[in-house]
């Protein structure tokens, strides 16, 4: 929490002074200052984009999952078996998955008022299902198997990876840093805030906070709660914990709480997109992706319908490598939590050694606190992104364990190596490409970038709009007279 919550404090500094669409990868371009900006604002752009990408596809197999499990809990048997190495399972999870995008994505063409009441209505979901947990999950314990003690809450460990004790500790910390990411979103969607210097800045800090401490909690619950390990591996559920609802709160309960918690996955991710089709629009509105003069419209309402279309193209497409392999799929939603721990840590490492001086603007401005946060941030973010984030893997364990660029388990062998590492460094390299081929005129333009750094360093004189990096040649006579790209 403290660390995550010190990256969010260095991502709300540079958010306020340059509150864009599409923020990540500008964040990066400008970090990394006029010499250096292009080649990591093309890195970051790419990474940004498989994560945000991939998530939306992961979170869909998630809450199949969840229906799925009920199968379990009421003893159905599913020809062929419960299981990953069933086509007949594969191709069910699928077209689950598929439905799941797809609703998630209907919700993104509302209306923008309407989609307002989504939000709120989101909130509220999210509460009742934190509420239900702390209050009548521990009843339900109580009534049934009972809690365990304190002693093996605190002080037991497990170890079920092969990993050598320390790396096997170190990798704990895959639910807490795997949970407390994407919460650069609200920068996403800055150009259709109101006093988006403040309030983009505010909701990253805040999500991530809120995260923390209510996640916090409802861990030390959750471990509490949890049965002892002989009878928690024996749940053969693609999701345990619907099965776990069930010995604590009986069959009935269970499908309340599955309900709740597929709606709020469906909603969580169709707020994903949401931050997702923004930033792919913003891609695509600097002229970088194919297609890019159709995905960087926008309607009427000055929604980007067309990006969210791509979301959907793309989306579905990953889903359907569930067909053949479950491996191919877990292998390419793992590379999805890489891109994203990286950006972290590099904005933070290019703030340290490239521009620890500028953003003086920014109404998070980290002060004498800037050095210690950005190496903070570095040492942290390169740790987790070695480490962990939550997925899946075969047998009865799924979704359990999934690591960033650790193996699975140890010893690695072909079955075991974790390939995300391989997937992000093609990324890279595409990334690399891209910055090599695609003319400066084109994107990212050096007086672009200085351009934005004048900007971010002056003294705010009032909120007004942010616009795209590709700004638009004026005569001096017209130039816009705010202190602000517009």
């Amino acid at each position: 929490m403290i660390f995550m919550f010190i990256t969010a404090a260095v991502l709300a500094e540079i958010c306020s002074a340059l509150p864009l669409s599409g923020s990540i990868y500008i964040w990066s371009a400008e970090s990394a200052g006029p010499k250096y900006a292009r080649f990591f604002g093309f890195i970051v752009a790419w990474w940004s984009t498989t994560a945000w990408m991939t998530f939306a596809a992961g979170n869909c197999q998630t809450t199949a999952n969840y229906i799925v499990s009920q199968l379990a809990v009421w003893e159905i048997d599913f020809p062929g078996g419960i299981g990953y190495d069933n086509v007949k399972w594969r191709a069910l999870i699928w077209a689950i998955s598929e439905g799941v995008l797809l609703l998630s994505i209907a919700i993104n063409y509302l209306p923008p008022r309407l989609y307002s009441a989504v939000f709120k209505f989101s909130v509220a979901l999210y509460a009742v299902d934190f509420l239900l947990c702390v209050i009548w999950l521990p009843i339900g314990v109580s009534k049934t198997y009972g809690f365990r003690s304190a002693k093996e809450v605190f002080t037991m460990t497990y170890n079920g990876t092969g990993a050598p004790a320390g790396w096997n500790w170190i990798l704990s910390f895959l639910f807490t840093a795997g949970t407390m990411i994407g919460f650069d979103a609200s920068g996403h969607i800055a150009e259709e805030t109101k006093n988006a210097s403040v309030v983009a800045g505010q909701g990253i800090i805040t999500s991530v906070v809120a995260t923390g401490v209510l996640g916090f909690a409802t861990t030390i619950l959750f471990l509490f709660c949890t049965p002892d390990l002989d009878t928690l591996f024996a749940l053969e559920a693609p999701q345990p914990f619907v099965q776990i609802y069930a010995l604590a709160l009986g069959k009935g309960g269970s499908v309340f709480m599955t309900i709740i918690a597929t709606l709020g996955l469906i909603l969580s991710t169709s707020v994903a997109i949401v931050a997702a089709s923004r930033l792919i629009f913003a891609v695509a509105r600097d002229g970088v992706l194919p297609l890019s003069g159709w995905i960087g419209q926008v309607d009427a309402q000055k929604q980007p319908r067309n990006a969210v279309t791509v979301m959907f193209v793309f989306g579905a497409f990953i889903l359907c490598t569930i067909l053949p392999s479950q491996v191919a799929f877990t292998s390419l939603i793992s590379a999805g939590g890489i891109p994203t721990t990286a950006a972290y840590g590099l904005i933070a490492l290019l703030r340290l050694t490239m521009t620890p001086n500028d953003f003086t603007n920014s109404h998070f401005y980290l002060g004498r606190w800037r050095i210690p946060f950005y190496i903070s941030a570095v040492l942290f973010n390169g740790l987790v992104f070695a480490v962990c984030n939550s997925g899946h893997v075969p047998g009865h364990v799924m979704n359990i364990l999934q690591v960033q660029i650790s193996p699975f388990s140890f010893p690695t062998d072909a079955s075991t190596f974790n390939f995300a590492c391989v997937i992000l460094g093609s990324v890279t390299i595409f990334g690399i490409l891209s910055w090599y081929f695609v003319p400066e005129e084109k994107w990212l333009r050096r007086d672009q970038v200085l351009q934005q750094l004048k900007v971010a360093d002056e003294p705010l004189e009032g909120e007004q709009s942010y616009a795209s990096t590709s700004v638009p040649e004026l005569p001096e006579d017209t130039a816009p007279k705010s202190k602000r790209v517009d």
